[in-house]
């Protein structure tokens, strides 16, 4: 049984059809790539299944159980989380408070706050090694608004990480950053989604990024799937390339211009 089933899911924004007739299953343990165009309905998408927007029709099934009409609370409480494209993060706590306030929310004990991290130590425990998990150990006490942009996007999935999800999916995790730090990233957080046994579905317009390291590939186009397979099938499917590069041909995802 599949891990996340979704049934023919719609979502329009009146003549827009964001997420149109989407039928997706995900195995346990996978690690998924969601690629398209812009406005290909990808963030729509993840946004319906996380409850950030409301589905039109069709059914959300979760670990078996329909999840279509839970609250975003609920999904999270169920094992789903997510990451942003643009960072999610309280940039006036420290990279401890962050992660320690992600715990606790978890846990229930948001009354509590960061504040009081220091004296719980099995959260303070937990916060330093998911800290240590993404390598940002050493900004332990640095505020958030101060980190660079790449320790920025780790943290904001090392939030998402700390809510103990079955299921997660990251927006982007790569944008905005240099090409060195993209592969430090994907590796950090490929690392821990694979070494937990994490479910991660990713949001991604660097196809290189994408080609190394998905199990799948499901590519969307105007609200749609596409097409979907491994990565040396999506790299050989021309209609793919047509719709992401413009261009066809056996080499098209390796040509350079």
């Amino acid at each position: 049984m599949a891990l996340l089933q979704t049934v023919d899911l719609k979502r329009y924004f009146g003549e827009t059809r964001a997420v149109d007739n989407v039928n997706l299953s995900i195995e346990e343990r996978e690690f998924v790539s969601l690629v398209g165009p812009n406005g290909a309905g990808k963030t729509s998408l993840i946004n319906v299944i996380s409850a950030l927007l409301q589905v039109e029709s069709g059914k959300i099934i979760f670990k078996g159980e329909d999840i279509t009409r839970l609250s975003v609370t609920e999904r999270v409480k169920a094992g789903i989380a997510r990451s942003f494209q643009l960072v999610n993060v309280f940039d006036d706590l420290t990279t401890f408070d962050n992660v320690a306030l992600a715990i606790f929310s978890r846990e229930g004990k948001t009354a509590h706050l960061a504040t009081l991290a220091h004296l719980d130590h099995a959260v303070a425990d937990e916060a330093d090694r998911i800290l240590n998990q993404f390598g940002l150990a050493a900004k332990r006490s640095d505020n958030a608004r101060d980190l660079a942009q790449g320790e920025r996007k780790l943290l904001d999935v090392a939030l998402a990480y700390a809510l103990k999800p079955k299921l997660l999916f990251l927006d982007e995790p790569t944008s905005g950053v240099s090409t060195r730090d993209k592969a430090q990233i994907m590796d950090t957080i490929a690392s821990v989604v694979r070494g937990e046994g994490i479910t991660a579905v990713i949001v991604e317009h660097d196809m290189d990024v994408v080609f190394k390291y998905s199990d799948r590939i499901v590519v969307m186009a105007q609200g749609a799937i596409l097409a979907q397979g491994t990565p040396d099938e999506i790299r050989k499917n021309e209609q793919v390339a047509m719709v992401l590069l413009g261009s066809s041909g056996p080499d098209a995802f390796t040509r350079k211009d």
